[in-house]
């Protein structure tokens, strides 16, 4: 009994920091879209030379943003070092946890940097990035919780074929690049690039410099990675109907839905442009399935390494 209670508080310790990766990446994108990245000036950790803020809505967004991240800086650390001093015989654990916490300590340097020396685009854009591997590693860690304590059996002898398993790390590595494109255009401020959707300012190719350019080239990669994710349900069908079940046919299959709900809630924060509320909201569910997308991709990775 004491186990079981001790075992359910480590799981409600690892599960609170996933959500709250979460939720610092989604106050980091608020930040953002509202052009409060500057809210509380140059100060860092201060806001504006205080405690507490000046009552405007970009110093409350930015220092609501500092202060999600704080917390969940404890929380990341306490799971690490209950991880270390429970678990030191998974080393899994211990590279998820301390992925996690190293994560975390660089996207919280990359913001305070950001406040006091503004950075380019480019280098922001890298700071959405780091949010991702932080969750990501949260997410691996909460997956390997729930395998510990037989959850799901995903740890099976039965090997996956390198073809599936190279198919599935590069297709992660390539969301690499279409988050970092998405993240980018979103820093650069130039959704407006493309107007209308599917087609980018009524033309199916159009003129290929500067924010169209930027945008259409990120909608081709969105397009390119659906086409990935449907050849790689395929062959993991294709594999499973002559193995018993592995369950990656079903994490393949919420891979290729959550790509769909990308697109489609891309296509939504194109048509929202000109209402700013909407365009905002569209604009943080837009992050969150990208953060679902990539964090899952990882969790595919891992299971088929393991099984190779």
């Amino acid at each position: 009994m004491i186990l079981f209670v001790v075992s359910l508080k480590h799981r409600l310790l690892v599960w609170s920091s996933f959500i709250g990766m979460f939720l610092v990446l989604l106050a980091g994108a608020l930040v953002t879209k509202t052009g409060s990245g500057l809210g509380c000036g140059d100060d860092w950790p201060l806001c504006n030379g205080k405690f507490i803020p000046a009552y405007t809505l970009e110093s409350m967004i930015e220092y609501s943003h500092r202060m999600i991240t704080g917390v969940v800086g404890i929380l990341v650390l306490a799971t690490y070092i209950v991880i270390r001093k429970h678990y030191r015989g998974h080393r899994e654990a211990s590279y998820y946890a301390g992925g996690t916490l190293l994560f975390t300590v660089i996207q919280a340097l990359m913001g305070a940097a950001a406040v006091m020396w503004p950075q380019q685009p480019a280098v922001m854009a890298l700071h959405f990035g780091i949010s991702l591997f932080a969750v990501a590693s949260s997410m691996l860690l909460v997956v390997w919780m729930r395998g510990l304590h037989g959850a799901q059996d995903y740890r099976t002898n039965v090997t996956v074929p390198p073809s599936i398993r190279f198919l599935g790390w590069g297709i992660w590595l390539y969301s690499c690049g279409v988050v970092y494109l998405g993240a980018y255009i979103r820093h650069t401020e130039s959704e407006a690039g493309c107007m209308g959707w599917p087609l980018c300012n009524g033309q199916v190719i159009p003129y290929l410099g500067g924010a169209s350019g930027i945008v259409f080239l990120h909608r081709v990669a969105a397009a390119v990675l659906l086409i990935l994710l449907i050849l790689l349900l395929l062959a993991v069908k294709n594999y499973e109907t002559r193995v018993r079940s592995t369950g990656l046919t079903t994490l393949v299959i919420g891979l290729n839905l959550v790509v769909l709900a990308q697109i489609l809630s891309g296509a939504w924060l194109t048509l929202a442009m000109n209402n700013h509320h909407i365009f905002i909201f569209a604009s943080l569910v837009h992050n969150v399935l990208a953060t679902l997308l990539f964090s899952m991709l990882a969790v595919f990775g891992i299971r088929t390494w393991k099984r190779r």
